[in-house]
């Protein structure tokens, strides 16, 4: 393990540029600005695998299925996406949603909407809900969630690098 400088007693017992000892030099913590970028790095790859990889629907009492667009999954809960023009669900609201596996394979589970805000210029409405616990599928909604995890950590983007040119 490499060493570890402690600035704060530094600053206080060293005069390295000449300046009057009692203006101490700032410095500056980049740890939470590092932890949101690797975090923001994380959730992209989540978004890139749920909204290419399954489909998800809200179902809306005597309406049916309305397409979700799955933005990032947690243990806790998720975050979905709706066609601004299809409106919102208020907070505190429980929806009813399918995660497909394919066009006629799905799980249900149960969520509820922790807040939801229209992005404009995407023409979406954003929902962060939490999953509601003691309901269907609970079992299922944890192993997915440990598999997208899992998954996302290798995931690669296919550049086409590799044709088939010729078939005999």
């Amino acid at each position: 393990m490499g060493k570890v400088l402690e600035f704060t007693t530094r600053l206080r017992s060293e005069n390295s540029l000449g300046k009057n000892k009692t203006e101490a030099a700032q410095v500056h913590d980049i740890t939470e600005a590092r932890q949101e970028i690797l975090s923001r790095d994380r959730r992209e790859v989540k978004r890139t695998i749920l909204t290419e990889f399954v489909g998800a629907f809200v179902i809306l009492p005597e309406k049916g299925l309305l397409k979700a667009a799955l933005y990032d999954i947690s243990e806790n809960g998720l975050a979905f996406e709706l066609d601004m023009l299809e409106g919102a669900f208020q907070k505190d609201e429980e929806v009813a949603m399918r995660v497909y596996l394919n066009h006629s394979t799905y799980f249900p589970f149960t969520i509820r909407v922790t807040n939801a805000r229209v992005i404009e210029d995407e023409g979406i409405v954003r929902h962060g809900a939490n999953f509601v616990k003691g309901t269907v599928n609970d079992v299922a909604l944890h192993h997915f969630i440990k598999f997208i995890e899992t998954v996302s950590a290798s995931l690669k983007t296919d550049t086409g690098d590799v044709v088939v040119s010729h078939i005999s």
